[in-house]
């Protein structure tokens, strides 16, 4: 009998009382896969090789992957991260290991893309002035001539990214009427063109847009992304949104341009510090909509991103490239070629 495809599951999809962290994420078909087993790791952080010397694959959560976590054994195939961010992954680590990291872009696509509008909508109709006003009753409702909102027809939404999220966004905001500018030096040219997205420096973004959307995975390049010098260039009637990841933004300059009112307002499923520091000045301003890095978690974001690490996870096992690998090098690296025709063998292509 061969020896099993074995998958770790790692501890913090687990609460303490063994029950699932997340119950959308089905692992059923996983469990039921022939020729698999699968098991959940106690909790580290970061994740310690020695937890997975005798696996085959991990399908990771928040935990950290890092250059320790290597097993050295050489077994592990493939680390698939539950999610589109993967800076808690050692990218560099895994390539020189042979291990593919693979991600979920199906599964956010949509759910993250609703975010942006969620947010654009709310700060641009003044939900949360709204709401409060409505709690106040009369005295509230004598007030509401002095919020109005923002339409959107003939506006221009910037977006910071056309990859996976960025040109999902546009594609649900067609209706809108809206214009549409990105920067993006890895643009797919055919992909904006076919969109209506005019391809613009980073600078005309911040220039020209009614509403800049944060849509680009966090790297040493764009850290800080978002500096006060390009905050300044911001219409006085513009709003920021970012459900990327915080550090693009410097939030110090950002705290500072809102208290100041230099730009209309902001909305942030993500923040530098996370969770952040509660005397931290961005928590007590009025102009700033904020979610706990989680607007997009639903039970279809949840359930999508379960399916496409399983998905993953048995592609691996039959040999066969999975969705969403990042690290693309890997693919030719010989300790992944050696694994794949391991597993063909054993389990078929």
């Amino acid at each position: 009998m061969p020896t099993p495809f074995r998958v770790a599951i790692s501890g913090d999809f687990r609460k303490a009382d063994g029950s699932p962290t997340y119950p959308d994420f089905d692992l059923e078909p996983l469990r039921n896969a022939p020729g698999v087993e699968m098991e959940f790791l106690e909790v580290a952080n970061p994740l310690r090789a020695e937890q997975l010397e005798n696996f085959d694959a991990l399908i990771l959560l928040t935990h950290r992957f890092n250059a320790d976590s290597v097993p050295a054994s050489g077994r592990l195939a493939v680390v698939a991260r539950f999610g589109v961010g993967y800076d808690t992954v050692d990218v560099d680590a895994c390539t020189r290991a042979g291990i593919a990291l693979a991600i979920t872009p199906d599964g956010v696509r949509r759910p993250v893309a609703v975010s942006i509008i969620t947010l654009m909508l709310a700060l641009t109709g003044k939900l949360m002035v709204k709401d409060k006003l409505t709690r106040q009753a009369s005295e509230g409702f004598a007030k509401r001539s002095e919020h109005m909102g923002v339409g959107l027809v003939g506006r221009t939404i910037g977006s910071l990214g056309i990859g996976n999220i960025g040109a999902e966004l546009f594609r649900l905001l067609k209706p809108f009427d809206m214009r549409f500018i990105a920067y993006d030096p890895y643009a797919d040219k055919a992909m904006a063109a076919e969109l209506g997205i005019e391809l613009v420096g980073l600078e005309d973004v911040f220039r020209r847009a009614d509403i800049i959307s944060v849509s680009c995975p966090l790297t040493p390049e764009t850290h800080h992304l978002v500096n006060a010098e390009r905050l300044s260039l911001m219409k006085p009637t513009a709003y920021l949104i970012n459900t990327a990841r915080g550090p693009i933004v410097d939030q110090k300059a950002l705290t500072r341009i809102l208290q100041e009112g230099r730009i209309a307002g902001a909305g942030l499923d993500v923040l530098e510090q996370e969770p952040p520091d509660p005397d931290d000045p961005i928590l007590k301003l009025d102009n700033v909509i904020l979610a706990p890095h989680a607007l997009c978690w639903t039970d279809q974001c949840f359930a999508g991103n379960g399916a496409a690490d399983v998905a993953a996870v048995l592609e691996v096992q039959h040999g066969r490239v999975p969705r969403g690998v990042v690290n693309r090098a890997v693919l030719e690296s010989e300790a992944w070629k050696r694994r794949m025709a391991e597993y063909r063998a054993k389990f078929g292509g």
